[in-house]
This record gives C-alpha cells, structure tokens and sequence, in this order.
C-alpha cells in the first residue's frame, strides 16, 4: 500500500528542514526525504557559516528581499531552538584608496534593500579594531546585522523540532520522478517506493533542475556548481575578532577571513564552476588562491595555522529576477508553478540562502495559503527544541551534575575539543540518530581540532558500534561505501602466519 501524505518536502538541507520546521506548525502529514545518510550534509554544511545582512543582493531580487526578511528571524530561531548563533556584525573592507568608491556602492544598495544598522569605518579605526589587518586598510562598511552561526546545527535542530512535531523523515531515500495525473502531482517515487501526497515541494538544491524538470517546469533552467575552497585555522594560533570581507567582485562576494561560533578562523571561499555536483575535492591551486586571498586583508596568517581544508558547492542558477527593470540572471525561485499543480518549486538557492532560510520557509507557506490550502495550526506545537549538554561550554559546577546523573561525561574522548562519551551517546540517540564518525562529528564538533581526530577516531567507532548493536567493521565515515575497517587486527596478524 502506498503512504500517503499531505506533503513531501524533497531536499533535507537548511531550505528544506527550515520548511519543515515551521510547516509542522500545522495540522499536515508531511514526509522529509534525503538521499544522503544524513541531514544537511551537502551545501548546509559546507559553507562559510554566515547570516549576510542583505547589503550584497541585487535590489528588487527575490535575493535581497528574502535575505532582508530572514535577518530580524535569526535570533528568535536560535533560541528556540538552541544552535549556535552570534550577532557579530561584519565588514567590507577597502585595501588602498582605489577601492574605497566600491563601499559607496554597497552602502547605497544597502539602504535599498532596508538593511539597517550600517555605517561606514575609517582606515585608522579599522586597524584599532582589527590590530592584524593590512595597514593598507582604508576604510570599511561596517553592518551590525551581520551574524555568525553553526549552518549544520541550525539545520539539524529544524529538522528535529519538526519531527518533535510530527515530521516524518527517512534519509537514504533519494527522489526519482513524480506521480503526475491530469497535469497534478499526486505523488513521489523514490528509491524507497512511491509516497502519494498533495503537494509536493522542490528543495533539492544543487539538483533542483533536475527535480522541476520532471515536473515539466522551466526547461531552461539550469544549475551549474560553483565550488568554493576553504581553509580552517587553529585556534590556538590564530584567532579573528570579526567577520572581514573584501570588496567584492562581479562573481563573488571575494575570499574573505571571519572568525566562527566554534573559534576557529575561516579563510575562503573561491568561486569556480564545475560540471560535477558531487565533486568537492580540493586543490593545491584553490587552497593557494584562498591563502593569497585572505592574506590581502589580514597579512600574518601563515600556512603553518591551517589544520584542515574543506570545499563546498553552492547551487548557482540562471533564473532571471522578476522585479521590472532589474536585469539580473541569478536569482531565487519560489513559486507554484502554472505547468503542473501540487508542485512549489525552489531553485538556484545559492548564497545568501543560508541566511534566508527562514524566510524562503514562510514564503513557501505564504504560496500555500494563497493557493487554498487550509492551514489550521496546531493546538500542541511546540517551537522549542532542547539543547543536549555540551561539555566544553559548561562550567564546573554544570560538568559536575551531568557527571553525577550519567558519568559517561566524565570519560573524555576528543581532548582538542573536550567532547565526552555522554555527549557521543546523546547524538547517537537523538530524535535524528548519528550513525556515522561525520554525523558525530558535525552534532559535537569532535575531531576538529589540530590533531584532526587522529586520537579519537578508534573510540568513537567502538561507542559507535556498541551503541547501534553492530561490528565495528560496519561502521562508515559517511555512511554507505565510506567504511573504515575491513578486518581485525587479529586476522591480520594471522594472515602473515
């Protein structure tokens, strides 16, 4: 018998569980489906971890205004449902006197756009500011509202406040086509089976194309990958005060430096097109370029503070913006498409659309309402999800009374980043279960230090194991095909017998 639903959400990303968190407000059936092994594991974990003010999007873009609407949400967000957040406002920085003219540009779009809280900062209060920026700075915008945050928290916490509140998620579960009948979609067929809904909502980031496209909807539409290099910095070496970008340029908002929620430094992103949407090596010369890069705004950082790299893709689009006399071919889709009923379709949701998460979900409700759908809330929703202790935060009085409850806190696993068995077996356990070294990883923060993991690698997969009730032969660094071991030591000692 086939499942049926109200609505089936396509994409487990930030846009997706960010849909499905506030979509469970109401009294609706709705189905989560990934394809990956876990949620937010593709562009929402892989990206610069920012909360754009909106001074950078086109005017009259659907860009701008969802960047803008999504911005006065972020802190409400975080408290209700506890991920990592900080409101440390930003800067565009001008190098040399050439460059100055560009902040001008970006001030003006800015009050275009209604982002408040921005001014401008003098070379000379830059350097105070920032006593590791080139001395070369002479000036900068300085945006309040920028924001620094955890992406993947934010995109796990989502999906696990919708499914306190009676989301269905199934990971694994990659979409092939749609059910279509009498030009509406009345279902979604998968490598899991079919699943009949009412509505159907395109979140499929970098392959959003191809989903709309089997609906019949904007042939034309194309995503092309932009991948975007970074390196990580120690924090015991290095350490930023702020978020720092350059001026930008025609393609990209530049290779900036910013500090993060977990204290590390970032350095990055570039920006270069791919035909691939799963390639996300590194290379020497991107690695090089974000070096040269980053160093133009802050020159004494050092090949010698990185301790690891990472490259993400954003899903960049060709939609043109539908604001009247704005010519602009990168924007947002959100909309219900005339083609095909059932179907609310999203597309080319590259940067900002971290930021804008929140405001893309409501504008997917907006679109539903006015198209008849009966949304009653809920008398029992509940926006709140619960914090899970995080040793490293607490203080000693708090370590203490966690240990005295569950002395699994008390055995450390990961010295770098003071990560507990107790907060392992949490994960583990939780309303979206971690089964691989990565989903723990990404949940704790384990294994991000400068020994990168390399001393707590054999415990996690042994907590691993003992807790999912399987070998540790079975144990993956990213779920199917990415297994660790492939046989005891035992059998290896004995194999040279």
């Amino acid at each position: 018998m086939v499942e049926k639903y109200d609505v089936i959400i396509i994409g487990g990303g930030v846009v997706g569980c960010m849909t499905a968190r506030f979509l469970s407000r109401y009294e609706l059936d709705i189905l989560l489906i990934e394809k990956a092994s876990d949620i937010g594991s593709a562009t929402s974990a892989a990206n610069t971890a920012l909360v754009h003010p909106g001074y950078d999007p086109v005017s009259g873009s659907l860009k701008a205004r969802m960047n803008v609407a999504a911005v006065p949400l972020w802190p409400g967000l975080s408290a209700e449902l506890n991920f990592n957040y900080e409101r440390s406002g930003d800067y565009v920085v001008a190098i040399g006197p050439e460059e100055l003219p560009k902040l001008d540009e970006l001030f003006e779009r800015g009050k275009r756009n209604g982002v408040n809280g921005m001014h401008f900062v003098s070379g000379d209060e830059m350097r105070r500011r920032e006593p590791l920026m080139n001395p070369d700075v002479s000036g900068a915008l300085f945006a309040e509202t920028g924001s620094i945050c955890d992406p993947f928290g934010a995109t796990l916490a989502a999906a696990e406040n919708a499914i306190m509140n009676g989301v269905t998620l199934m990971r694994e579960t990659a979409f092939e086509d749609f059910i279509i009948q009498d030009k509406r979609i009345v279902g979604v067929r998968t490598n899991r089976g079919d699943f009949s809904c009412r509505w159907a909502i395109n979140c499929a980031g970098l392959y959003s194309d191809f989903v709309m496209h089997k609906a019949g909807v904007r042939p034309d539409f194309k995503i092309t990958p932009r991948k975007g290099e970074y390196l990580i910095l120690d924090r015991a070496e290095f350490q930023l005060r702020s978020v720092y970008f350059p001026v930008p340029n025609e393609v990209s908002k530049g290779i900036l430096a910013t500090n993060t929620v977990h204290g590390n430094a970032i350095l990055g992103p570039t920006a270069h097109e791919q035909v691939d949407r799963e390639d996300k090596a590194n290379s020497s010369d991107g690695l090089q370029e974000v070096m040269e890069g980053a160093r133009k705004l802050i020159p004494a950082i050092e090949p010698r503070h990185v301790i690891a790299t990472f490259a993400g893709l954003r899903a960049a689009g060709n939609a043109p913006c539908d604001t009247p006399g704005v010519d602009y071919r990168h924007d947002f889709i959100v909309e219900i498409p005339a083609e095909v009923r059932g179907l609310v379709n999203l597309g080319g949701i590259e940067s900002p659309g971290l930021s804008s998460s929140p405001a893309i979900a409501l504008r997917v409700i907006d679109l539903l309402r006015d198209a008849g759908e009966p949304l009653k809330e809920k008398k029992d929703w509940n926006p709140i999800r619960p914090a899970r202790p995080r040793f490293r935060h607490m203080s000693y009085a708090e370590r203490q009374a966690v240990i005295q409850k569950d002395d699994r806190y008390g055995r450390m696993v990961c010295r770098c980043e003071n990560v507990t068995e107790g907060e392992i077996v949490a994960e583990v356990h939780a309303p979206i279960p971690a089964n691989s070294y990565d989903a723990i990883k990404r949940r704790t923060w384990l294994g991000t230090g400068r020994c990168q993991g390399g001393f707590d690698l054999p415990r996690v997969t042994h907590i691993l194991a003992r807790e999912l009730g399987q070998s540790e032969l079975e144990m993956t660094k990213k779920g199917p095909g990415s297994a660790f071991l492939t046989r005891l030591t035992k059998q290896v000692e004995e194999s040279h017998d």
